[in-house]
């Protein structure tokens, strides 16, 4: 007799396994701004290690632009220069912020509001460095429009300028990207790699930002979310730092 067939069953569906939340990213949760590649957060001693390691291997790449005290013709070593962030990331005059990839939380570089004012002034002095690592990969681009958003949407400044020597082609495209006006040169302005250098001097105000900002505009910047009730502040004299691009 023949034996009797019967329909295979169908095979029972494979069922994805069940996802668990996503990986958090490194330091995100502190962040005081973020952006759409990079978000902004102040350091803290756990950052030493690898903030100094960044600076040692961009030496070469920041040497040029690197602000010298007076009787010494290249920049205090890294080390002692993480000190001083610490001591001036977070007070009246100045924040400085790690810039860290959205991705990993890894430091890329660093971006300062510095000697700010109050009163009837209401401005800063950005300054900015990128590693040379990260180069060519819109990290500083973005982290500039952030902390613009930043200084003129919570810490209520007015303008925000940027001092930058005329042979650092790549930070004056960087700020006129973003939407900086040139207002003038300032003669010996800042001992850089050992020399007084002119300065080209950029600025933007609360005014030229919400231009910017208007529906429609071809580089409305984005307003970048905060975490925690910001200060106002800024100080270190870094607007002369080669950006991403160079």
């Amino acid at each position: 007799m023949p034996r009797s067939t019967r329909p295979a069953r169908d095979a029972a569906p494979t069922r994805p396994a069940p996802k668990g939340p996503a990986p958090a990213v490194r330091g995100l949760a502190r962040a005081a701004c973020v952006g759409e590649l990079t978000f902004l957060r102040l350091p803290t001693g756990a950052d030493r290690d690898e903030w100094v390691k960044l600076r040692e291997i961009s030496e070469r790449h920041l040497l040029p632009w690197d602000p010298t005290p007076p009787g010494m013709d290249e920049p205090p070593p890294a080390d002692i220069l993480f000190g001083k962030l610490l001591s001036t990331c977070d007070t009246e005059h100045s924040r400085r912020y790690l810039i860290c990839a959205k991705d990993s939380g890894g430091i890329v570089g660093q971006v300062s509001l510095n000697q700010v004012f109050r009163g009837p002034f209401q401005n800063a002095v950005a300054g900015y460095w990128i590693g040379a690592p990260f180069t060519r990969r819109g990290y500083m681009a973005d982290a500039l429009r952030t902390v613009l958003a930043h200084a003129f949407q919570d810490l209520r400044l007015h303008r925000v300028e940027a001092n930058i020597i005329p042979q650092n082609v790549a930070s004056i495209a960087l700020v006129r990207a973003a939407g900086f006006r040139l207002e003038g040169l300032s003669l010996r302005y800042l001992r850089i790699n050992g020399a007084w250098r002119d300065h080209e001097r950029w600025a933007m105000t609360i005014e030229d930002w919400n231009a910017l900002s208007a529906p429609g505009t071809a580089r409305a910047p984005r307003r970048a979310p905060t975490s925690g009730a910001p200060r106002g502040g800024s100080s270190a004299r870094r607007g002369t730092r080669p950006p991403d691009g160079r």
